[in-house]
């Protein structure tokens, strides 16, 4: 909060809620290359690349990894020039709006709602999956439990 006053008081700097979600539409292409590999390294993929190793060994990660690089890198040239050429874009939906009209908008918040939807169970059940390996605690409990505990650490 301290910082941000500062910023505010001795840089004029404007604090909006459109400045907060875009990050002053400043982020150069190091950083998105990092949000990009950290997006990708999620729980998923970690639990997935520890299987690998523990069925083929140390070269199984490299050989998980190797075959996503090609999709991340395009990924991120993708993004960068989605960021040049719709700058006042927040999300996919907007572009879509934007560009093919309004069912096709409807359409693709129906999608990107069920994909989250599925990632967010696909995360719950990694992350019971791996309450049960490390104490034994039933899958069914952890899966109950975990969410509580986001709620009651984020409350």
């Amino acid at each position: 909060t301290a910082m941000v006053y500062l910023d505010k008081r001795y840089n004029n700097t404007e604090h909006t809620s459109e400045f907060f979600n875009t990050a002053g539409r400043s982020v150069k292409t190091g950083l998105t290359a990092s949000v990009i590999v950290s997006q990708w390294t999620w729980a998923a993929t970690l639990l997935q690349s520890s299987n690998v190793a523990w069925n083929y060994g140390v070269s199984g990660p490299f050989w998980y990894a190797s075959g996503a690089t090609i999709q991340v890198l395009l990924f991120g040239i993708l993004a960068i020039e989605v960021k040049r050429r719709a700058r006042t874009a927040h999300t996919v939906c907007e572009m879509v709006l934007a560009r093919w009209g309004k069912p096709a908008h409807i359409t693709f918040i129906i999608f990107c709602f069920l994909t989250n939807i599925i990632v967010t169970s696909m995360l719950l059940l990694g992350g019971a999956a791996t309450v049960n390996a490390l104490t034994g605690m039933d899958i069914n409990l952890a899966s109950f439990l975990i969410p509580w505990g986001v709620i009651l650490y984020t409350a």
